[in-house]
Parts: C-alpha cells; structure tokens; sequence
C-alpha cells in the first residue's frame, strides 16, 4: 500500500532522514521504533506531505505522493495524527470532528461516519458540545485520532498516540487502534512505548539517527537482544 524508497530529508543542512525504505502492506499494523531525534517524526511528516523529501521515492497504491501538498495527500486516503495532539482549542468536539472531513461531499457516509467514531470513543459523544480546549489530554487524543478518521483514510499515522497519558488510558486507546485497524484501516504507529505498539504490530522498523537499521516481524523484534536493550528497558 505504501513505498518508501531511499528517502533523504534535511532541516537545513542538518541530514534527519538518510536514505529511509520501508513498505506497509494493506491491512497492517506497522511500527517505527527508536529514540527521540532519531526521524520518526519527520519520516511521518514527510508520507503525509508536510515536508518535502530532498531526494527519493514515496507510493501510496502504486501512485507517487512524495512532495506533494499534504491536502492532496489526505484526499488520496492517508490521514496523519500528529504528536501533541492539535485540536482546535476554541472549537467544540462536533466542530474539530466536521472539520476532519472538511474535503468530503457525502453527507451521508459524514454522518455515518461520525457515528462510528462516537461508536469507538463514547466520551467524545458525551462531550459533543464542549470545548475541545477543555478536554484532558486523553480525551484530546481520541478527538485527534477521531477527527483523523472523519477523512475515512485507508492508512491512518499516528505520531505518539500515548504521550502524556496515564497507562490506563494508554491501554484504551491501544485497543482502539486495533479495533481501527480491524475494520480496515491500515495503520503506521510511531510510539515511545515499545513494549505496547510492538504487541499490536505486524512488523516493525528501527530508526536510529535517520536510518533504518532494523526490520522484522513484530515478535521477531520483541525477542531481539539489541531490542530489548535499547528500547524494552533490558527485559
């Protein structure tokens, strides 16, 4: 579903990505693991066209996307939840939630829509009418990864869906990812903790300043020594 191939980006002079390739097949969980500054993020921005790749190749089903304006990108069916949330403060949770398909015309499949995403978080529905700057941080990241879903995407990304969040917490929004993913959803995960994403994951990348130095299915890399010392705290 989708191709990354040999991509280099820079901040400047400073090289973040250097020569990154992966792919996700349809239907997958993938991971991205490493340390903080190592591109996870920026490999993510880049997919989904918030930076632009200095060199290399992006496909998504076969179509190049690389450099592309990030709209373009969420109409061809990915959409990006992006780390520390983003909601729109001032706005209610309905409203963050109509904005997430603000580039679609089918009233009807928008509210269906809107519907499943109330069906997979219950305390956004409660909250409907409220101020999303008044939501907890939980709850913010269920309206970003709700109003995510409003764009109906084919690969949801999500850049660190547990930051912040009391372990209970992280547990529900770990669950629901499976369950997006069960009702058709590809998903790419970036997440710190390792522990919980490799054991949703099929596969999983490990980045370490700008390269993946690390590939394999998600049990293989559970049971890695290098894993398990570097991100799984050495058990």
């Amino acid at each position: 579903m989708l191709r990354v191939e040999d991509v280099n980006v820079f901040y400047g002079n400073i090289q973040a990505l250097k020569g990154v390739s992966l792919e996700i097949n349809e239907g997958e969980i993938v991971t991205l693991i490493g340390a903080n500054g190592a591109g996870k993020s920026t490999l993510l921005k880049t997919i989904s066209g918030l930076l632009k790749p200095k060199q290399g190749k992006i496909e998504f089903k076969g179509q190049p996307i690389a450099g592309k304006a990030a709209q373009t990108i969420v109409k061809r069916g990915i959409s990006h939840v992006p780390e520390g949330r983003r909601v729109f403060a001032n706005m209610t949770v309905e409203e963050n939630l109509d904005l997430g398909a603000f580039l679609r015309k089918d009233k009807a499949g928008i509210k269906q829509d809107l519907e499943n995403v109330f069906h997979l978080f219950p305390r956004l529905q409660e909250r409907r009418k409220q101020q999303a700057g008044t939501l907890s941080g939980g709850e913010q990241q269920m309206l970003a990864m709700g109003r995510a879903l409003m764009a109906r995407p084919q690969l949801l990304i999500l850049d660190e869906p547990s930051m912040g969040l009391a372990p209970l917490l992280v547990k529900t929004i770990f669950r629901i990812i499976e369950e997006i993913n069960q009702s058709g959803t590809t998903i790419l995960l970036v997440e710190q903790n390792a522990h919980m994403a490799l054991s949703i994951a099929d596969r999983a990348y490990v980045i370490e300043t700008g390269r993946v130095v690390l590939s394999g299915a998600a049990e293989e890399l559970t049971s890695s020594e290098q894993v398990k010392m570097a991100y799984l705290g050495g058990h």
